[in-house]
C-alpha cells in the first residue's frame, strides 16, 4: 500500500502537479516519527503542504476522518485510511494550538452549509447572481460551480486547462466571470450557450489575475497580486489595460468600487491602500501607519469610509478618504489572528480571523466599537479558511471554507 501511494506521489511530482519547492519545504516540516510517517507524507503532500498538519489544532479519529473525506476518498483503500487516521489522531490530537478568542454577544446568526461535489477542489469566493443563485470557483479543481439555494442543486463547469481560478464575479446579465490565476487570463461563462470566452493578458508579465469587480458601467476591474498590477477589461471590446502599482511588491489583492466609481485596492505586500481613477487609471497610494502592515481585503461603508483588515498585525482598520484619518482596533484573537476576508453589510463590519482555530466570524459595530464573534463550522469539525466574503441582496453574507470544500450562507439577525 505504501508503494502504491508513493508511486502516485512520485508521478504527480514528476508531472509537475506538485512543485518541487513545495516538497522540499515540506521535508523540513518534519512530521512526528512513526512507522506510518512516510505513508502520511505520501498521501497528504498531493494536496497541500505538511505544515497544514503540523500547525493544525488537531482532531480526534472521527474529526480527522471527516476532514480527510472532504479532500480525498480513502474509503476505497480502507487499510490506508485506518493507518493515516490512526497516525494523525495519535500525533495531532485536539489541542489549544492557535486557540481563538470568541466574544459573546446578543446578535444572532445562522449558518447554512453546502459541501461542493468535487473533492479537493478548494472551493472559494462565493457570489450571488441577480437570480439569487450562488456561484463559486474551485481553484485546485479548475472549475466554476452554481448552487440553487432553494433546491440545493449544484452544477460544476470545467474551465480551460490550467486556469486555476482565484475568484468569480457576476455581470449585470448574471454571467459568471473568473480570474485565471495560473494562465494569465480572465474568462466569461456565457450562460445562454454554456461556452467560455477567454481574454488573455496582453502583457506576459501580467500572469496572475486575482480578484475582480464590475463597476456601474459594466467595466471589469481586477488585481494581479504577484504581477503587482491592476487591470481593466471592457467586455464590449475585449480591450484590456494594465497599470503597475507604485510600490514594488505591494501585491494588489482585494478590490472594491466606491459610490463615485473610483476603485480601491488592498495591498497584501505593503502598508498601503491604492485609489484608482476609473477614467485615467491614475493611481494614488495611501500609506498606513504601521510599516509591517499588509492588507488582504477591504470594503466601503455607505458614508464612504474604507474598512480594511490589517492582516499581518491582527487588526481591523478604518481609513477616511476625506481627511486621511486612520484608526485601528486590535482583533479579539490577538496579533496572530490574521484577519482575512471582510465585508460591510448595512454599515456593520464583518470579517474572519484565519490564523486561529476555530476560525471566527467577527462582527464589529462602528457606533459602539464593540465586537462579537462565532466559530465558523465545517460540518462537525472546525477547519478551513475564508478568503473572501460578500453580501447578498437580502443583507446576508456569503463565505466559504476552502480546505473543506464548503460554501456557506450566513443569515444575519434581521433575516432570522
Amino acid at each position: 500500500m505504501v508503494n502504491k501511494v508513493a508511486s502516485l506521489f512520485l508521478g504527480c511530482l514528476l508531472a509537475g502537479l506538485i512543485p518541487v519547492s513545495t516538497y522540499s519545504q515540506d521535508v523540513a516540516s518534519a512530521l512526528a516519527d512513526d512507522p506510518n510517517k512516510q505513508l502520511v507524507e505520501s498521501t497528504c503532500i498531493t494536496c497541500h503542504r505538511l505544515s497544514m498538519i503540523t500547525r493544525s489544532s488537531g482532531y480526534t479519529d472521527e474529526g480527522w476522518k471527516e476532514l480527510i473525506s472532504t479532500m480525498i476518498d480513502l474509503s476505497v483503500m480502507p487499510d490506508l485510511q485506518v493507518d493515516v487516521i490512526a497516525y494523525l489522531s495519535k500525533h495531532y490530537p485536539p489541542s489549544a494550538n492557535r486557540a481563538s478568542t470568541l466574544v459573546p454577544g446578543t446578535f444572532e446568526i445562522e449558518f447554512k452549509e453546502w459541501q461542493v461535489p468535487t473533492l479537493g477542489q478548494r472551493s472559494r469566493d462565493p457570489a450571488e447572481a441577480p437570480d439569487g443563485s450562488i456561484w463559486w470557483v474551485g481553484q485546485s479543481g479548475n472549475l466554476m460551480g452554481r448552487i440553487d439555494p432553494d433546491s440545493d442543486e449544484m452544477k460544476e463547469y470545467p474551465l480551460p486547462a490550467n486556469a486555476m481560478p482565484h475568484s468569480v464575479t457576476l455581470d449585470a446579465d448574471g454571467n459568471p466571470w473568473y480570474t485565471g490565476n495560473k494562465n494569465g487570463s480572465v474568462g466569461k461563462l456565457d450562460l445562454s450557450t454554456e461556452e467560455i470566452v477567454v481574454y488573455k493578458m496582453p502583457d506576459p508579465a501580467a500572469r496572475d489575475p486575482h480578484t475582480a469587480v464590475f463597476d456601474a458601467q459594466g467595466i471589469l476591474w481586477f488585481t494581479l497580486q504577484q504581477s503587482n498590477m491592476i487591470g481593466r477589461l471592457d467586455p464590449d471590446t475585449g480591450d484590456i489595460k494594465l497599470v503597475t502599482a507604485p510600490t514594488p511588491r505591494s501585491r494588489p489583492y482585494g478590490i472594491k468600487v466606491d459610490a463615485e466609481g473610483a476603485l480601491w485596492v488592498a495591498c497584501n505586500g505593503s502598508n498601503c491602500l491604492i485609489k484608482v481613477d476609473p477614467q485615467t487609471m491614475g493611481l494614488t497610494e495611501y500609506k498606513l501607519p504601521i510599516p509591517e502592515t499588509t492588507v488582504r481585503r477591504l470594503d466601503i461603508a455607505s458614508n464612504g469610509l474604507i474598512w480594511y483588515v490589517n492582516s499581518s498585525q491582527g487588526r481591523l482598520g478604518r481609513f477616511n478618504p476625506a481627511n486621511g484619518e486612520i484608526k485601528e482596533w486590535p482583533s479579539p484573537s490577538g496579533p496572530r489572528s490574521h484577519p482575512y476576508a471582510l465585508a460591510v453589510v448595512d454599515d456593520i463590519v464583518w470579517y474572519n480571523e484565519s490564523g486561529v482555530r476555530p476560525d471566527p466570524l467577527v462582527r464589529f459595530d462602528p457606533e459602539t466599537e464593540t465586537f462579537q464573534s462565532w466559530a465558523i463550522p465545517s460540518g462537525n469539525v472546525f477547519a478551513g479558511i475564508v478568503r473572501h466574503m460578500r453580501a447578498t441582496s437580502d443583507g446576508d453574507l456569503l463565505i466559504h471554507q476552502t480546505s473543506t470544500n464548503r460554501i456557506l450562507l450566513v443569515r444575519l439577525g434581521q433575516s432570522l
